[in-house]
Order: C-alpha cells, then structure tokens, then sequence
C-alpha cells in the first residue's frame, strides 16, 4: 500500500453538511474513505468515458419469455460474445416473465457494446448494465 498524504479541502457549510447526511446514510466511517470513493468513481468513470480500461459489467434484462423468440436471440448473442460473458442467470419471475442477468469482463467499449445490443433485443421489456471496475490498479 503507498503513504498516504492528509490534505485539506474548504468546502462549503450547506454542501459539508449535506455530504456528511450522505457519508452516515451510506455508513462510511469517515469523511476520508467517502472521498476515496468519490476519487475512485470519477477516476474509473473517466476511463470508461474514454472507451478505455478493463472492467466489469453486470446486464439485466426483463422480458416476455413467449415473446418473438427472445430467450433464443439472447442466447445467441451471449455465444457470439462468448469470450466476454463470464457468466449468466436466468430467473422466472412470473408466469410469463424472466430476469436474465450476463455478467461480462473485458475492455469498457466491448462491454458497452454487447450490452446496447442485449438491451436493444426485440422482446426486451427493460435492461440496464451497472459497470464495475476489475480492482486492477486501485490504491
């Protein structure tokens, strides 16, 4: 682990306080570890803005399983990205309903990608993709 430097920040009192609901809400111990985070998103979204950096990403998708055939085309594009997809889970949520959820790992722009053409299949009701860093180079 590297040194770690103390540094002061002037903030002001509304924003302070407002930020110190959110650090006891989200049950951090201190204002530091909050701003380590803070850091750490913006450092790790900044590389995936730029299409660059490995990273993580979990796709969930709901759909009509009855639908157009939409368990075969998700099937489909997940062996098409075979090299990509780390792993899947299908969950019944209704009668009609499931829940697919593809976690991926490779470059951002690749997991952006696969996850814009998961989400855009015909049949899908909604999707969302949450990315995540692999940890690799985090202090």
């Amino acid at each position: 682990m590297s040194k770690l430097i103390r540094f002061g920040v002037s903030m002001d009192e509304d924003l302070l306080a407002k930020f110190d609901r959110l650090i006891s809400k989200r049950k951090y111990v201190n204002r530091s570890e909050a701003i380590r985070d803070l850091v750490r998103n913006t450092l790790i979204e900044t590389e995936w803005e730029k299409g660059s950096g490995k990273a993580v990403g979990a796709v969930t998708l709901v759909y009509n399983h009855d639908e157009m055939r939409v368990s075969d085309r998700l099937l489909h594009a997940q062996h098409e990205h075979a090299s990509s997809v780390i792993s899947s889970m299908h969950v019944h949520l209704d009668e009609d309903h499931c829940l697919e959820v593809i976690i991926l790992k490779g470059e951002s722009r690749e997991i952006r990608h696969i996850a814009d053409d998961l989400i855009g299949s015909r049949g899908v009701k909604h999707g969302r993709l949450v990315m995540t860093t692999t940890g690799e180079g985090l202090a």
